[in-house]
């Protein structure tokens, strides 16, 4: 017999490992340099900073920032929809 409850307290564990996994991924810094480029961004994918021959150029960070943000929201999307969203989940979509 399906448990509702069940379900929504094993929604509630995803939730907060995912949200567990973010904030240790956004203590972590990824630093790359090559060309006379220089990128510094954390683990959950936000870029601290961008320098470009020895200039910070924050034209381009804030446009790399915000194409990173757009393809984290289509990746969130196409797998909400994979997934058959909260709905499925729960187990509403059987009648």
């Amino acid at each position: 017999m399906f448990n509702p409850f069940k379900a929504v307290g094993d929604l509630k564990s995803m939730r907060d490992q995912a949200v567990k996994m973010q904030q240790m991924l956004a203590g972590e810094e990824v630093v790359v340099e090559r060309n006379g480029v220089k990128v510094v961004m954390t683990g959950d994918q936000k870029i601290k900073s961008l320098v470009i021959d020895g200039q910070d150029d924050w034209k381009v960070k804030e446009a790399l920032s915000e194409a990173i943000k757009k393809s984290q929201e289509i990746a969130a999307k196409k797998l909400t929809e994979m997934s058959g969203g909260l709905q499925g989940l729960l187990g509403g979509g059987n009648k």
